[in-house]
């Protein structure tokens, strides 16, 4: 049904046609879940000579060890069912985001004013690896600001919540990011690293983007270490107040803390970064549990709060989603158990933050109920990508009707394949069948009885089965197809039941034993 389902009826399509078929749910083929079915399709095109067609062989050859995966994703099963028309309202927002123009890129890390203000990309990953990019998402940057909670979330999950926050606080101070204050219990309310090697937290970043693109820029560092004379008197301050762990080096953990802020990715590979924290720690198009829940959650809350420098209380009222912000222009946002989005522009506003990330955040927000204290009950305006656009009973009921009686198995197929009630009833009590046996579709008829074995015995308002509709407009064809079934259908119904009163008398004898 999957295979027929995709190639709409035909018994062969090019395998172009197949893999246009998979991106349309949102996978890309490079998903390192369907390596062994891409693998399998390009053995296939080295062997052939021409065009290679994709037929019912060899889709069982291909996609048998991700059966799971696809038709997960051609039942429309997917967080987002309707992904290529919310990708459509995603590019809307993306191309209204570019026309802002205000903001500047940062100087004062002289190496991030070699990038141009004119560079603009946004990818989004779904907790299901659906994903999408637009934009110039394949150009690195460097994370800055957005590498804190990272480190935060692998301190946490290293170490435990009580350790880090023995030294980390949680209340955000009201003050510039980089001010020399510390909370009343004398702790520094921004600080965020923990010590550890660089190849370990660049390890757990490989983990979070399943792999994908991550760098670092040795530029930066040096630029950043040169000009840091702010988070050189923090350092000394945080020291003269007996901040550190006892046995940590300053001059050291600040070297390593530049040196994370160097960490590049590219829209792409952060957004499935942010989709590891929007999915509880597992990264989606891995599986790999990289994050502890505890971690992640610590992390959400944080982000929540002081995560957009002085602008996160307007970020949490207007936007209302976990975000973190960096000064090269990226922003990284969360929305829980739906997906992540890494957007990048180098301008930013006086407080750090990108002006066109800014933006599509709230347009994002604005469209859609991810805020996460909107109520669809109070919010009809806005969209949930999350439900399908054909939930409605009655609409299924109209579209499974239309479909039997014009004669459109493809369609039938879809909805069957997305778990449709084949028997449903119109306000006639008439079913699929009854459509198709009236109008003497032969093909449908067969479609519903072999593939979804529905029920020849139910009545219409009128009494009349689906044969006596097939007798009434002269369809003798189809009333001998549909005798048959009903007498496999019979057979077929006693035997279950004998089957399950056989279970039922086992059950009971195990229990008195």
């Amino acid at each position: 049904m999957l295979f027929y389902t995709i190639t709409e009826g035909a018994e062969k399509v090019p395998v172009s046609h197949f893999i246009a078929a998979v991106k349309s749910t949102g996978l890309l083929t490079s998903d390192p879940r369907l390596r062994d079915c891409m693998e399998k399709i390009r053995e296939a095109v080295r062997e052939s000579a021409g065009e290679v067609m994709m037929d019912l062989e060899l889709f069982r050859k291909c996609v048998g060890g991700n059966i799971v995966l696809l038709s997960l994703a051609f039942r429309r099963k997917f967080i987002i069912p309707e992904f290529e028309a919310f990708v459509g309202i995603i590019n809307h927002i993306y191309y209204t985001s570019k026309l802002q123009q205000d903001g500047q890129v940062a100087k004062y890390i002289p190496h991030l004013t070699k990038f141009s203000p004119d560079l603009w990309g946004v990818s989004l990953c779904t907790v299901d690896g659906q994903r999408h990019s637009v934009g110039d998402t394949k150009v690195p940057f460097c994370l800055q600001s957005c590498v804190k909670p990272l480190e935060y979330a692998i301190a946490v999950h290293e170490h435990g919540t009580e350790r880090v926050h023995h030294y980390v606080g949680k209340e955000p101070s009201g003050f510039k990011f980089n001010k020399l204050s510390l909370d009343e219990e004398g702790g520094w309310e921004n600080l965020m690293t923990v010590g550890d090697s660089l190849s370990q937290v660049m390890e757990f970043v490989k983990k979070m983007t399943g792999r994908e693109y991550v760098g670092f820029s040795n530029a930066t560092f040096q630029s950043e270490k040169e000009t840091g004379d702010r988070n050189y008197a923090i350092g000394y301050y945080l020291k003269e107040k007996k901040c550190f762990p006892e046995g940590a080096d300053m001059i050291d953990a600040l070297d390593f803390y530049f040196q994370l802020c160097a960490i590049e990715v590219t829209c792409e590979s952060g957004s499935i970064m942010a989709a590891t924290l929007a999915n509880g720690g597992i990264c989606p198009i891995t599986g790999e549990r990289v994050l502890s829940t505890e971690a992640v959650r610590n992390t959400l809350s944080l982000m929540h709060s002081c995560g957009m420098y002085d602008y996160s209380g307007q970020f949490a009222f207007h936007v209302g989603l976990p975000a973190k912000s960096g000064v090269s222009g990226a922003v990284l946002l969360v929305v829980p158990n739906v997906m992540g989005v890494m957007c990048w522009s180098p301008p930013v506003d006086k407080v750090g933050n990108s002006v066109r990330g800014i933006h599509f955040c709230q347009e994002l927000v604005s469209m859609f109920n991810f805020h996460n204290y909107d109520n669809l009950k109070h919010f009809l305006k806005k969209q949930d990508p999350r439900r399908q656009s054909d939930d409605d009973r009655n609409k299924s009921v109209m579209n499974l009707m239309f479909a039997a009686h014009s004669g459109d198995v493809s369609a039938l197929r879809r909805f069957a394949l997305s778990s449709t009630d084949m028997d449903l009833k119109d306000y006639d009590s008439r079913t699929p069948l009854h459509v198709a046996a009236a109008e003497g579709h032969m093909d449908v008829v067969l479609f519903l009885m072999q593939s979804c074995k529905v029920n020849p015995f139910v009545k219409d308002r009128w009494g009349n089965i689906p044969r006596d509709d097939a007798m009434q407009f002269g369809h003798k064809d189809v009333v001998k197809i549909l005798e048959e079934y009903e007498q496999k259908y019979i057979q077929t119904s006693q035997t279950d039941a004998e089957d399950r009163s056989h279970q039922s008398k086992c059950s009971s004898l195990e229990g008195r034993v």
